[in-house]
């Protein structure tokens, strides 16, 4: 079996925003382990309107191009690590909205989670765990999450990943248990394949 091919997905669009740093610390770390192959998903790339379709993907894909793009892309991937911000005890709603624009292509693929902000992204990273399992994915227990201290320290002190190594253990306990169900979920869904076939 290939490895599991695995989005690292930025969920945030607005100039100067800090998703860039932790997406390309947990991409290092994740590539240096050998058994995945990650790549960068911005959403910069999908800039698709706030969703107006007249169904449910549920139901029937998008009818707009970015959208379907959008889905191709997901479609492609075993598994995600969401690198999200906090905006006001929540996820982003460009995050959400790509979310809102897909269902298929998420089904039974694991996804993890980076989140940064005053509590580290946790309320965020609640509710995208809940929106994870409405479609059909399975959210690793384990996360990252930046807060307090190091991220004001990187946001506005010039500190670096390389300052904050006590990050690193949560994020190889994380990369762990999504390479176990990315490996597992991938077989399965390999599996059906054939037997659909």
């Amino acid at each position: 079996m290939s490895k599991p091919r695995i989005g690292i997905v930025i969920s945030t669009t607005r100039e100067g925003r800090f998703g860039d740093k932790p997406a390309a610390w947990i991409r290092d770390l994740a590539a240096a382990r050998g058994d995945l192959d990650v790549e960068i998903v911005d959403l910069r790339d999908y800039p698709m309107p706030f969703f107006d379709e007249p169904g449910s993907p549920i139901y029937a894909p998008p009818q707009n191009e970015v959208a379907r793009r959008w889905g191709r892309k997901v479609d492609e991937l075993d598994g995600f690590i969401i690198v999200t911000a906090e905006y006001n005890r929540g996820q982003p709603a460009v995050l959400k909205n790509a979310l809102d624009y897909a269902y298929r292509e998420f089904n039974r693929k694991p996804v993890a989670f980076v989140g940064y902000g005053g509590v580290g992204g946790a309320r965020a990273v609640e509710q995208l765990r809940l929106i994870g399992v409405e479609l059909q994915m399975a959210p690793t227990r384990s996360g990252v999450h930046i807060g307090g201290a190091d991220f004001i320290g990187m946001l506005m002190h010039g500190k670096t990943f390389a300052d904050m190594p006590h990050l690193e253990p949560t994020a190889a306990a994380m990369l762990d248990e999504l390479s176990w169900w990315a490996r597992a979920l991938k077989a399965a869904r390999e599996e059906t394949a054939l037997q659909a076939a």
